[in-house]
């Protein structure tokens, strides 16, 4: 196995070493540039783009097919409009269709998932790094989705910026009017122009219309392929200063103690731009009582799962911390969810301050806050900080710092850089990128290596997609504020994809496939395996329809130092395992209103066998206003140590009334911890940046040694009635948008 490990990492490296040394690097082409009308009577958002001023807009006439077709015609005409004045930036949009009854949508709810919608996508480098920038989606009925994106492409959509957007059906189509004020982008006035791209996709055709990058190899988070917009030079940020505080009422109930409480609570948020280019965000008394739980996951190894954070104080301009390349869920030097968070309890935040934004070259990101007691921990004050320095257009070195312990009593202290070089020029149009990082720890650790590093070489195209990782992680590598699920190991892994598009034939049916195979071993530092896997795809297809079947092989090994329990009662002895798994899957096509789909993993597991059946439907209804989906998960274990069963029930509804009044419930059940939750949510936006939260948190539990599944006890409930608005210094008179706000709320 490891002669077979070290064979297929050299492989890959040598495919991509060859390809590196049999082609060759372009310059990059002329981008396209559209220039910006200014406009100084007021635009009214209502999705009708009838004001006088976007006759003088500038101007997008039609976009191009990108996918599946680059460069050919298609029927979906698609004009864009833009347009500023001193404080917003404003985009129309005419989607021309002839069949808008055919109009997909599924939702209208905030951050929900519009892949299978009709929708409009753009893109903004404000600072023209072609690296970090922001992600601004809308479908049919007026849903908005946002996110940030990092130096490496990849996109954060936890983040919500305040921005408002109108659209309207037409007997032609659908039209989109897009308001983005200043205030809630971090750019450098007076800058000639930014990176821009607009990007158009119909769902039921799966087709896909970008203004610039419009190659199959081109995705549009890759800020380095966007065009440039012009004429954005009066765009003022003003002093930047603006309030946002915020009052509550909890009435929480502990129901199997028979108590109850009532309390009220306030905080404050407060940003400011110390300067043009930098921002600085304070927070007193953060409460995040309007966040969405996490979603319940059933765990079948033996390291801690991954939980994404989701509260909107870490969530804006966490792209500036992204650090490594193809470190992935395996290391993250910092970690938001380990502030005010310890063993899966709150901790109260009693304050915290950020800086975040751009000089130039350097990004800069830094966060200090201080948490309070709590019955595990002692009032800390824990940091973050990073610094990154674009070189040239490729290439961005950085550094990373932490600096404390949430338990308050120990500590810890991390250091990491990093570097990135990344090109979209390669054999001519092509993506690559190289990148490497180190870290070290110090503080009250263990003793043993302190050190960790790592290296990655990526090919992600669409005909070929192909990566090649290495990464060791010291035994005495603790970052206490970052995630570290397996210190002590070094992985080797690699693999790739080759993605051939049919044409015609007795395969006219597929739209593509995708040949896969993945490899992973990890070994302790003594170069002993701890794990091994290798993921292959002999059959993964996508119809024309937008149909996914797929069957895998996937052959496992597990070395076990000491016995595992794996569930309750179950144990499964120290010792050498090697097994073979399978998988079957089937979903039906994101765009129609009814959607299904299943996985089965099937075949040997340690000493036994395993079963995991996942399946969910989702069904939309009153043209998005309604929507339901329910998931589930099964797991049949049968081992010599005992037979276990596991069940994950998700079931996820919300009516929207409009896209600024939403309500929604999330309800989950698992077998282990026997509880049922459910999560329900008001969330009333009568003002871009001012919102109206009423929670009602619910839980049962079943009593054990209960054998009816539906018995339940009622164990909780909580009510939190949240109230929170913006402020800022300046007011234009006339303009509709009237209050100002922080990029986040």
């Amino acid at each position: 196995m490891i002669l077979f490990k070290r064979g297929l990492m050299t492989g890959v490296f040598a495919l991509l070493m060859g390809l590196l040394g049999f082609t060759q690097f372009t310059a990059a082409e002329t981008p396209l540039v559209v220039n910006a009308g200014y406009v100084d009577d007021e635009i009214r958002l209502d999705g009708i783009l009838d004001e006088p001023a976007w006759r003088d807009a500038g101007f997008i006439s039609n976009l191009t097919q990108q996918d599946p077709h680059p460069g050919e015609p298609t029927q979906f005409q698609t004009e864009v409009m833009l347009l500023v004045d001193d404080e917003n930036l404003y985009v129309g949009v005419t989607c021309f269709d002839p069949d808008p009854s055919l109009i997909a949508v599924h939702t209208m709810q905030r951050d929900g998932n519009l892949y299978g919608d009709e929708t409009i996508s753009l893109v903004l480098d404000t600072f023209g790094d072609r690296r970090r920038g922001y992600f601004f989606q809308v479908n049919a009925v007026g849903a908005r989705l946002d996110g940030l994106i990092s130096g490496s492409g990849d996109v954060s959509n936890d983040w919500d910026g305040i921005w408002d957007v109108r659209t309207r059906r037409t007997p032609d189509g659908w039209t989109a009017e897009i308001r983005i004020p200043a205030q809630t982008l971090r750019f450098t006035p007076g800058a000639a122009s930014w990176g821009f791209n607009i990007q158009r996709r119909v769902a039921r055709d799966r087709v896909t219309m970008r203004w610039a990058g419009a190659t199959l190899d081109a995705q549009l988070e890759d800020l380095s392929r966007a065009g440039r917009l012009k004429g954005i030079t009066g765009l003022k940020q003003g002093k930047g200063l603006s309030v946002s505080p915020y009052g509550l009422v909890r009435r929480e109930a502990d129901l199997m103690e028979d108590h109850s409480s009532v309390q009220g609570d306030g905080g404050l948020d407060v940003m400011y731009n110390l300067t043009s280019d930098l921002t600085a965000v304070l927070t007193i008394n953060s409460d995040f009582a309007e966040t969405d739980v996490d979603n319940r996951q059933v765990n079948l190894t033996r390291f801690p799962l991954f939980f994404p954070e989701k509260r909107a104080f870490f969530v804006e301009g966490s792209n500036l911390f992204t650090f490594g390349s193809g470190t992935g869920h395996d290391f993250i030097p910092f970690f938001s969810r380990r502030v005010g968070l310890f063993n899966g309890q709150q901790i109260p935040l009693l304050g915290g301050a950020k800086v975040l934004g751009q000089a130039g070259k350097v990004s800069l990101a830094a966060l200090d806050a201080s948490t309070g007691d709590a019955p595990e921990t002692a009032s800390t004050n824990l940091f973050a900080g990073r610094i990154a320095y674009d070189v040239s257009d490729q290439l961005t070195v950085g550094t990373i710092f932490t600096n404390g312990d949430p338990d308050g009593v120990h500590d810890n202290t991390l250091l990491g850089v990093d570097a990135r070089w990344q090109t979209s020029s390669f054999h001519r149009n092509k993506n690559l990128s190289v990148g490497g990082w180190a870290a070290y720890t110090d503080g009250d650790i263990p003793d043993g290596r302190k050190t960790g590093w790592g290296l990655k070489l990526d090919y992600p195209n669409d005909l070929w997609d192909v990566y090649a990782i290495y990464k060791e992680f010291g035994d005495a590598l603790d970052p206490a504020l970052g995630f570290l699920p397996r210190p002590g190991t070094r992985w080797y892994q690699g693999g790739g994809a080759y993605q051939p598009r049919p044409d015609g034939g007795f395969f006219d049916w597929v739209r593509q496939f995708y040949f896969e195979t993945y490899f992973t071993y990890v070994e302790d530092l003594d170069q002993r395996a701890e794990s091994w896997r290798l993921f292959t795809a002999p059959f993964n297809a996508q119809t024309e329809s937008g149909e996914h079947l797929e069957a895998n092989v996937a052959p496992q090994f597990e070395r076990l130092d000491e016995p595992f329990e794996i569930a309750e009662g179950v144990v499964i002895p120290a010792g050498d395992y090697q097994f073979n798994r399978y998988r079957v899957e089937a979903q039906t096509s994101r765009h129609r209103p009814w959607r299904v789909g299943s996985t089965v993993w099937f075949g040997e597991f340690y000493t036994g066998t395993l079963t995991q059946w996942e399946s969910f439907a989702s069904y939309t209804t009153l043209g998005g206003h309604l929507r339901l989906e329910l998931q589930s998960e099964h797991n049949y274990g049968q081992l010599p140590e005992g037979n276990f069963t596991q069940d994950l029930w998700q079931l996820d509804m919300a009516y929207a009334f409009t896209p600024d009044l939403i309500l929604s419930s999330y309800t989950q059940y698992d077998s282990e911890s026997r509880n049922l939750g459910t999560n329900t949510r008001l969330r009333w936006t009568f003002r871009p940046g001012d919102d109206l939260y009423i929670v009602w948190n619910n839980g049962w539990e079943q009593p054990i040694g209960n054998r009816n599944q539906f018995a339940f006890e009622p164990a909780s409930n909580q009510i939190v009635v949240k109230l929170r608005w913006t402020r800022s210094e300046e007011r234009r008179v006339g303009k509709e948008c009237r209050s100002r706000w922080s990029p986040y709320h």
